[in-house]
């Protein structure tokens, strides 16, 4: 996984990601499970700009996460500002792809999630809400 600031990044979203005390292991530093809390932040911003949660309940649907993969870089601890960027790398018909990446300075991970969505009522996939890949080929 490798991330660049040069390549388009559509429906790219940013946040400061606090480091709470709970968060840190008997290591010392972010445990592990906390980035994946992170990326579900992350990913609910995207949603919340371009596909609001009361819309997908109205029209009966739901993101599904179906694979994460995490790159770790450097250690986060207490006193570390993370920011967190992500955005949509791929999308198709059926299929999202997002990429993120979470920085202290420097680059400290690379994530890559894939997901698609469901009917609430069948649990079976449906295609990508248009909402959403229209505001993703407009940045395109």
């Amino acid at each position: 996984m490798q991330t660049s600031h040069n390549q388009q990044r559509p429906l790219e979203v940013e946040l400061v990601l606090p480091v709470k005390t709970y968060d840190i292991d008997f290591a010392g530093i972010v445990s592990n499970i906390v980035y994946i809390r992170w990326l579900e932040d992350l990913r609910l911003e995207i949603l919340d700009a371009y596909l609001p949660l009361q819309k997908m309940l109205e029209d009966g649907i739901a993101p599904i996460l179906l694979q994460t993969q995490i790159e770790y870089k450097q250690p986060i601890t207490i006193f570390d500002v993370p920011i967190g960027r992500m955005w949509m790398s791929k999308m198709k018909k059926l299929k999202w792809t997002v990429t993120a990446e979470i920085v202290v300075g420097k680059v400290a991970a690379i994530a890559e999630q894939s997901g698609g969505f469901i009917n609430l009522s069948s649990r079976k996939p449906v295609l990508i809400p248009q909402q959403l890949y229209q505001a993703y080929l407009a940045q395109q």
